[in-house]
């Protein structure tokens, strides 16, 4: 319960942002008209803007509010942190902000977060008219098709860790599959829940798709991942009703499930997919050492303990959860603790 109340946080609230951002900027106006209380109405205007985020960092004025405050209250250090947030945000190579971090940023952060905005819109709609407008107008066009393969390139090296980049890239590529990208939207998809599979909405729309195309056992890796990860969603479980209900009678044979095979390979892509993250820590060169020594089930226990402990929460996850699907039962407690972290 609580990992869901945190997951409802993170989702953006249009209306509440809005209200903390004509609040931030009441204090704002009573910190010019009142130059005795500035830095009292001043600290009152950041932390509303903060609120503003914190309830919807998909509007590009709330980011702007608070850059602005940052820049009125002389904070350089701080204006940093809010454009490398930004660039998390839109997935950006956190690396290439490093060589920003001379930049003066109270004279050119503003304009680099305007720049990165301007390329970068955070809603979806807007995105994708700034990518047609790149590629000439036209939606049919060779120039949009050559600006979404370089977008899918782009997602294919990113980190989307952190889960508001996650929505953000989610509806990006929702609208791509609407406009008719569906072996694109399912690629990304797994790029995306790859780095974060605790995302249960993205699983379920790639379920939904992929039964729509019939494509029953992708379909139900899908499924099963949401009931997994919310055991009151019986999504699964009503999907295997929907096939019942389609059998003529006793002319074919329930199914119940894909085979074990098609099950360990989908779960063992998303670990290859997970190693793609940029991990800030790398595996102890022991254990390499200790795997050869030990047998099967020991080593895979040693990889699960080495990838809960360096923090690479997502693809112990995976392994968990295909050596449960193996069964592997002694893995389940494994399983339990990164759905618990995740």
């Amino acid at each position: 319960m609580r990992q869901s109340a945190h997951d409802d946080l993170q989702h953006p609230r249009r209306n509440l942002g809005n209200r903390y951002r004509t609040q931030a900027q009441k204090f704002v106006r009573l910190a010019k008209a009142d130059p005795e209380r500035k830095q009292s109405n001043m600290e009152w205007a950041e932390q509303n803007a903060r609120q503003a985020l914190l309830h919807d960092f998909t509007d590009e004025r709330n980011w702007r509010c608070l850059a602005d405050i940052k820049v009125g209250v002389r904070d350089n250090a701080g204006l940093g942190i809010v454009l490398e947030d930004v660039f998390t945000v839109l997935g950006r190579d956190t690396e290439q902000f490093e060589k920003l971090k001379d930049l003066d940023y109270l004279e050119f952060g503003v304009e680099l977060l305007e720049a990165a905005f301007a390329r970068d819109p955070l809603t979806p709609d807007a995105w994708w008219e700034a990518l047609v407008h790149r590629g000439g107008g036209d939606e049919q066009s060779d120039a949009v098709l050559l600006e979404i393969a370089e977008f899918a390139e782009r997602c294919r090296d990113l980190d989307f860790r952190d889960q508001r980049a996650n929505i953000v890239y989610g509806r990006r590529i929702e609208l791509l599959r609407s406009q008719g990208f569906e072996d694109l939207f399912i690629e990304l998809s797994r790029h995306l829940l790859a780095h974060r599979p605790i995302n249960h909405e993205l699983w379920m729309q790639l379920g939904r798709l992929h039964e729509r195309r019939e494509e029953i056992d992708s379909a139900w890796s899908c499924y099963d991942h949401v009931q997994t990860l919310m055991p009151h969603m019986t999504a699964r479980d009503e999907f295997l009703n929907r096939l019942t209900e389609r059998m003529d009678g006793d002319a074919r044979t329930p199914w119940s499930g894909p085979k074990l095979e098609h099950r360990t390979a989908f779960l063992q892509q998303m670990e290859l997919l997970n190693k793609r993250v940029r991990q800030e820590s790398s595996e102890p060169e022991s254990v390499e050492h200790v795997e050869e020594q030990s047998n099967q089930p020991d080593r895979d226990e040693q990889k699960l303990l080495t990838l809960i402990d360096s923090g690479n929460i997502s693809e112990a996850f995976f392994l968990a959860r295909r050596l449960v699907a193996s069964g592997e039962t002694w893995a389940q407690t494994y399983l339990d603790q990164c759905r618990s972290q995740m």
